[in-house]
C-alpha cells in the first residue's frame, strides 16, 4: 500500500533512474507526501488555447501542438568566429504549422534540445507569433512536453489535459510532465492523509480538508478551487510558524526577568542636560520601553527609525534607566569602526556621568566600558573586571562580548544595534551571560526582510520613530547607468570636486577589497530571482583610491577605509575625515552605520548594484546630516529592466526607509523567520509570502494563542503537534551546525 511517507519513487512509474535523483536530490522530494505538498507555481488556461486560425503578428499564442520535424545545424558566429548551433523545430497545430528555433553556444546544449524536440512528442507551448519569410514562428517559447520523446502522446487533447494545467517549480532533468503524472497517480491511491488541522478548527476559519485542498490544488477546475486550497496550505504553514514563535515566546516569558523600575538619579541627571526637546515620537517609545522594562517578563522590542531620527538617545535613556535600578547594560555593534563611534558619541552625550569612579566624576555617574575584538589582554583586563564586578554599568562593544570570558555582575538589558547583522544565538548567547533573561531591544533604520518578517510574524514588539530631528537635510538620490551612457562616470568625479571646492567632503563607496576575488562578507545583497551577473571585475577601494588620486581627483586628499587595516589605523582615518583632514574618503562599507560627519555632503556608490536596499538606504543616510542638502549617486552598469536596476531605481524614488523595506521584501523574500538567514532563497517559508498573506499571518497569531491557552501541550492536536515540534527541532539543528 503507498502512504504519504513511501519513497516518491512509488509513484513515478518506470521514470528513468536519472528522473527519479532529480526529483529527489534536485528537489528534494523523498517522499510521496513531500511530491503531494510540491505545488504548482502557475496554471495555463486550457480552455482558452487560442485559435490558431486567423493569427495576428505579435499575438500571444497558447497552443496543443506536436513535433513534425526537429533539425540541428551548425554555422560560424559573426560575432565570435566560433561555431555555434542552431535547433529548427517544426509544431503541428489544429491550424497552420509554426516554426520554432533555439539557439547554442556548445554542441551538448543543442543535443538537448533535439532530444527534448523529438518527433511526434506533444505539449502546450506558449510563445509571441510572429511572420518569418511567409511563414508562422513562435519566438522564444515556453513549453510543457508531454510523455518522453519515445512515448506515444498521441491521445493528448483539450480533454485529457483539464481545465487548468499545473506547471510545477522544477529541477534539471524534470519536466512538469512527470511532476503531473505522478501527483495524479499518488492522489488515486493514497487512500489516508493526515490531517493536521482539527475539524472544529477548519470549520471556524472556513478551511478545506486536506484532501479535497491537495484536489484542488493539483487537479482544479477553476481559478476559485485553486484560492480555497492554496487558502488552507498558507494558514496551516502560518499556524505551525506562529504556533513555533508563541511557544518560545512563552518560554521566555515563564523564565521571568527583574523589573528595572529606576529609582537612582542618573537617568533624571542626563535628562536635566540634554540641550534640547525630545520629540514627541521619543518621548512615546521612551514610554513604551518604560513600561516594558518595568514588567517581570523579558522586553524584546524593535525599535525602527529612519536614519538620524534618533535612535541611539533613546537607547541610551533605557539603558540609563537600568543602570539607576542597580542593573548593567549592553550595547552591541556589529563592526568596530561602529563600536568606537557608539563609545566617543556616548561619552560626549554623558560628559561626566561616564566618569563613575573617576577624579571629577558626577556623584550619579557609572563607568562606560569599551570590547573589540582587536584589543590586546592587557587593554582587556580592567574593563573585564570592572564588568564582572557591576563597578561599570554601561559597555559598547563588538562580537567580543559574547565570548566567554565576558561576564557580568548583572545584565538587565542588551541594545542590538543594526539588528540584521546578528543572527536570533548570537543574541541568546549575549543573553544567556545574565542571571535572569535580560530585557532586549533591537534597533535598525531600515527593516531588513527577516526584519520586517518577525515583526509581522510577531516575534518582537514594535516602536517606530518616524519624526526626524531639526537639522536633516533632504538627500537627492541619482542612479548613473554606466550601461547607458559610459562617460557619465567623468561627470561624478566633476562633481565630487565640485563638493569639495565648496569646502564640503565627500564618500566614495566600494564593493571588494584589492586583491581579492570575491565579495566582502559585509554585504546583503544576494542576487534576486531571475537576475544575472557577470564576470566584469568589481570597484576595489585601494584601486579606486590610485586611480582617483592620479587622475580625475588629483590634487584632493584621498583617503582609504576598510575592514582589514589595523584598528588605529581605521580610528585615525575617520578622526582625519571626521575633523576635514581628508576630502575624499574611499571605503567598503564600515561607514554603512554610526559613522556621523556633519560636513560631508556626496556620496558615491560605486557598483551600486551589489548592495542591497537596505544597505543603500543606510549608506546614502551617512551624506546630509549637517543641515547641508546631500547627493547620492549609485553609479552602476546594470540594464534598465532587472532586478539590480529596479532595486536601484526604487532607491532613487524614495528616502522612506519603510518603504524601501517592502521592496527589499518583494526582490529578496523573508528570510528565515525562525534562524538565523538574513534574506534570499534560503527561506523557511514555503508558501507564506509577508506582503501578500499579512492578514493570514495576523490571523494564525491570534489563533495560534487561543489555542495555546487553552491546550499548552496541544495535546488535542496531535498531529499539529508533531509539526511544531518538527519545525522546533530542524530550528535547534540548524543552530547546531552553525555554531
Amino acid at each position: 500500500m503507498i502512504t504519504p511517507d513511501s519513497p516518491v519513487g512509488s509513484v513515478l512509474g518506470e521514470a528513468p533512474k536519472k528522473v527519479v535523483k532529480a526529483v529527489t536530490e534536485g528537489l528534494g522530494l523523498r517522499t510521496v507526501g513531500d511530491l503531494l505538498h510540491h505545488f504548482p507555481r502557475r496554471y495555463v488556461k486550457t480552455g482558452e488555447l487560442t485559435e490558431v486560425e486567423g493569427l495576428h503578428d505579435g499575438e500571444m499564442l497558447v497552443v496543443v501542438g506536436r513535433i513534425a520535424r526537429c533539425d540541428r545545424r551548425q554555422y560560424t558566429d559573426r560575432r565570435t568566429g566560433r561555431t555555434a548551433y542552431r535547433v529548427e523545430a517544426l509544431l503541428e497545430t489544429d491550424g497552420p504549422r509554426l516554426s520554432m528555433t533555439f539557439f547554442a553556444k556548445a554542441p551538448h546544449v543543442a543535443a538537448w534540445h533535439e532530444q527534448r524536440l523529438a518527433v511526434g512528442r506533444r505539449g502546450i507551448f506558449q510563445g509571441k507569433v510572429g511572420r518569418f519569410r511567409d511563414s508562422w514562428q513562435l519566438t522564444n517559447p515556453q513549453m510543457v512536453l508531454m510523455g518522453t520523446p519515445g512515448e506515444d502522446a498521441a491521445q493528448l487533447s483539450l480533454e485529457t489535459l483539464g481545465d487548468l494545467y499545473p506547471i510545477y517549480p522544477l529541477s534539471a532533468g524534470v519536466e512538469s510532465w512527470d511532476l503531473q503524472r505522478a501527483v495524479a497517480f499518488a492522489l488515486t491511491v493514497v487512500e489516508e492523509l493526515p490531517e493536521r488541522l482539527p475539524e472544529a478548527l477548519r470549520e471556524a476559519e472556513g478551511l478545506l480538508d486536506v484532501r479535497t485542498a491537495l484536489e484542488w490544488v493539483h487537479r482544479p477546475s477553476d481559478y476559485g478551487q485553486v484560492t480555497r486550497a492554496q487558502q488552507r496550505f498558507r494558514f496551516e504553514e502560518a499556524l505551525t510558524t506562529q504556533l513555533v514563535l508563541a511557544r518560545r515566546r512563552r518560554a521566555l516569558q515563564a523564565q521571568g526577568a527583574r523589573p528595572r523600575t529606576g529609582g537612582g538619579g542618573l537617568l533624571a541627571a542626563f535628562d536635566a542636560r540634554l540641550p534640547f526637546e525630545l520629540t514627541a515620537g521619543q518621548r512615546d517609545v521612551g514610554a513604551e520601553i518604560e513600561a516594558d522594562l518595568a514588567r517581570p517578563h523579558p522586553m524584546n522590542r524593535l525599535l525602527q527609525g529612519e536614519v538620524g531620527s534618533g535612535k541611539t538617545l533613546v537607547a541610551l535613556r533605557a539603558m540609563l534607566r537600568v543602570v539607576d535600578s542597580g542593573g548593567q547594560a549592553a550595547l552591541l555593534a556589529p563592526t568596530e569602526v561602529l563600536a568606537q563611534q557608539h563609545h566617543r558619541s556616548l561619552t560626549a552625550m554623558l560628559g561626566d556621568l561616564a566618569g563613575g569612579g573617576m577624579l571629577g566624576g558626577h556623584p550619579e555617574a557609572t563607568s562606560l566600558e569599551l570590547l573589540t575584538g582587536s584589543m590586546t589582554k592587557a587593554q582587556r583586563t580592567e574593563p573585564l573586571l570592572r564588568l564582572a564586578s557591576g563597578e561599570a554599568g554601561l559597555v559598547v562593544g563588538t562580537h567580543a562580548l559574547l565570548e566567554d570570558v565576558v561576564q557580568f555582575a548583572d545584565l538587565g538589558l542588551v541594545v542590538v544595534d543594526e539588528q540584521h547583522r546578528f543572527g536570533v544565538e548570537q543574541r541568546a548567547a549575549l543573553t544567556d551571560k545574565a542571571g535572569t533573561p535580560p530585557h532586549v531591544l533591537v534597533m535598525t533604520a531600515t527593516p531588513i526582510p527577516r526584519t520586517v518578517a518577525m515583526t509581522v510574524f510577531g516575534d518582537l514588539e514594535t516602536s517606530t520613530l518616524s519624526e526626524l530631528p531639526a537639522g536633516r537635510a533632504p538627500i537627492q538620490t541619482t542612479v548613473v547607468p554606466l550601461a547607458d551612457a559610459p562617460r557619465w562616470i567623468d561627470r561624478v568625479w566633476q562633481r565630487a570636486r565640485e563638493e569639495v571646492e565648496k569646502g564640503h567632503q565627500v564618500y566614495v563607496v566600494c564593493p571588494r577589497i584589492s586583491g581579492d576575488t570575491s565579495e566582502q562578507g559585509e554585504f546583503d545583497a544576494p542576487a534576486a530571482e531571475g537576475e544575472t551577473r557577470t564576470d566584469r571585475p568589481l570597484a576595489a577601494v585601494e584601486e579606486v583610491v590610485e586611480e582617483l588620486a592620479a587622475g580625475p581627483l588629483a590634487g584632493l586628499r584621498v583617503g582609504l577605509l576598510h575592514g582589514r587595516l589595523h584598528p588605529e589605523e581605521k580610528d585615525r582615518t575617520m578622526r582625519a575625515f571626521a575633523s576635514g583632514d581628508v576630502d575624499v574618503l574611499v571605503s567598503t562599507t564600515v561607514i554603512e552605520v554610526g559613522v556621523d560627519v556633519a560636513n560631508a555632503t556626496t556620496m558615491v556608490l560605486l557598483d551600486a548594484d551589489r548592495f542591497g536596499v537596505s544597505q543603500l538606504h543606510q549608506l546614502r543616510g551617512r551624506v546630509g546630516r549637517g543641515g547641508l542638502p546631500g547627493l547620492c549617486l549609485l553609479v552602476s552598469h546594470a540594464e534598465v529592466g532587472t532586478p539590480a536596476r529596479e532595486r536601484l531605481d526604487a532607491v532613487a524614488a524614495t528616502t522612506d526607509g519603510f518603504e524601501l523595506s517592502r521592496v527589499d521584501l518583494e526582490q529578496r523574500r523573508e528570510g528565515d523567520v525562525l534562524g538565523a538567514s538574513q534574506s534570499g532563497f534560503r527561506s523557511s517559508l514555503k508558501d507564506l509570502r509577508v506582503l501578500r498573506d499579512e492578514k493570514t499571518i495576523v490571523r494564525a497569531r491570534e489563533v495560534a494563542g487561543a489555542l495555546l491557552d487553552e491546550d499548552p501541550e496541544l495535546d488535542g492536536a496531535p498531529l499539529l503537534a508533531t509539526l511544531v515540534a518538527e519545525l522546533e527541532e530542524s530550528v535547534r539543528a540548524e543552530f547546531a551546525t552553525r555554531s
